[in-house]
């Protein structure tokens, strides 16, 4: 069974928290604060590899879940590191969060993050100062970042087939590659793509045979509005089309006509032509045919082949070859084109945008809402149930400017300030031992 698509449930493992501890050693009364730190929850990393085509096994597995960082405890230890989750996917997977690409894993090998884990909170050894002798505060470890995602296969091919059902794609895939796809002399014989590999002369080129394409697939009909979005990543594609056909050109229009519909960009890819079933056809009718197709593809190389008889065929991955070459080097140039011709983007610095926070007032509740990625990460990490763990965040809010703020806009002690979703009172405090 065939998977192109699917969808699932990713969470990053959540890191551990931090260790409240203090020395306790004989003859030595005050041994200091020695709480560990806690891990770090392990990523979720997707891996590309030419072992799969398939995204079937999400289908029955939609849920991806990386190990936690483990607590931090006595003596300064530090918690173990969770355990990253390795998710193999196959090469020409797009990896969609919100309709957002995360990752496009094109490269067999290619690795890529696709969620991180949460760091792992301080233990109180890690707040020990001059002034602070015995800290009772450590800090939670973060959530792993969690959400849903959508997988979507695009097969990766140097030629792309296509053309109507029963137009002889899948005899021709199975005569010039190792691929052994279902033939039948019926139409949509193909139900999933096929890749096959033909050696040319020394030189490779990954073929894939696209389900059969009919007028309207770009609409859904057929099976063609499931398949389509394969062609998008071949290099070359080639039209075939049954030589006995009453009017081959209109064949070779209307697929054309659902290639614009659906990407018009394809009309651009280069395209070669191959006339097929020729076996048993006098030469006339064979140039008669060709000669059809010449009247609305002018600038398009035509071949007469016949997968069957093997002929034809060496003379077609030749002119292939040499197409896939020129595509491969034409996009070559027009990235590094692009390269040279990217303005300088300005942007605020990494240090600026963590910095930066804004507050809100929320009349109706009598709560002043603060927004910044700092602080919310500092929130985060704040046990709420530890009056020295609040402290230690109005203590950072007031280094920050923020409570300074939130009085300015009208707070006093005992008003709610919400940060992350956990409320608490402005309040004169210090972080106190």
């Amino acid at each position: 069974m065939f998977v192109d698509t699917a969808k699932v449930f990713i969470q990053a493992g959540k890191g551990g928290n931090g260790a409240v501890s203090f020395r306790r050693e004989l003859y030595i009364e005050k041994g200091g604060p020695d709480g560990g730190d806690g891990g770090r929850g392990g990523n979720v990393i997707f891996k590309a590899t030419k072992d799969l085509n398939t995204l079937l096994n999400f289908r029955y597995k939609p849920e991806l879940k990386a190990k936690n960082g483990e607590n931090g405890s006595k003596r300064n230890k530090t918690g173990k590191t969770g355990e990253n989750l390795i998710v193999k996917v196959p090469v020409g997977t797009l990896v969609k969060k919100e309709g957002i690409i995360l990752a496009d894993l094109d490269i067999d090998g290619k690795e890529v993050i696709i969620a991180n884990g949460g760091d792992g909170g301080f233990g109180n050894a890690h707040f020990k100062s001059s002034v602070r002798q015995t800290p009772r505060v450590a800090e939670l470890g973060e959530a792993g970042e969690t959400f849903e995602a959508d997988l979507e296969l695009k097969l990766l091919a140097d030629i792309g087939l296509v053309g109507f059902p029963n137009a002889g794609k899948s005899t021709f895939l199975s005569v010039v590659s190792n691929a052994r796809p279902e033939i039948a002399n019926y139409a949509f014989t193909t139900l999933t793509p096929n890749l096959g590999v033909a050696s040319i002369d020394d030189s490779n080129l990954l073929i894939a045979d696209i389900p059969g394409l009919i007028e309207g697939a770009s609409e859904g009909k057929g099976l063609g509005d499931a398949f389509l979005r394969h062609v998008e990543r071949t290099s070359v594609l080639l039209h075939l089309i049954d030589i006995y056909e009453e009017d081959p050109a209109k064949q070779y229009q209307i697929i054309r006509e659902e290639l614009a519909k659906y990407q018009p960009e394809l009309l651009d890819r280069p395209e070669l032509i191959a006339l097929t079933k020729s076996e048993g056809m006098d030469e006339d009718l064979k140039a008669y045919q060709v000669e059809k197709i010449k009247q609305v593809a002018p600038n398009s190389q035509i071949f007469v082949i016949s997968s069957v008889a093997h002929q034809g065929l060496k003379e077609l991955l030749r002119a292939l070859k040499i197409e896939v070459d020129n595509y491969r080097l034409q996009s070559k140039k027009e990235e590094e084109n692009n390269d040279e011709a990217e303005l300088p983007i300005i942007t605020l610095s990494q240090a600026e945008v963590e910095n930066s926070w804004y507050t809100e007032y929320l009349e109706e509740e009598g709560v002043y809402i603060v927004k910044g990625k700092k602080i919310e990460k500092f929130a985060r990490r704040t046990n709420f149930n530890n009056i020295h763990g609040v402290n230690r965040l109005r203590d950072i809010m007031r280094k920050m400017g923020i409570e300074q703020e939130i009085r300015r806009m009208g707070g006093v002690n005992e008003s709610i300030i919400e940060i992350e979703n956990n409320r608490f009172e402005l309040v004169d405090s210090s972080w106190e031992d």
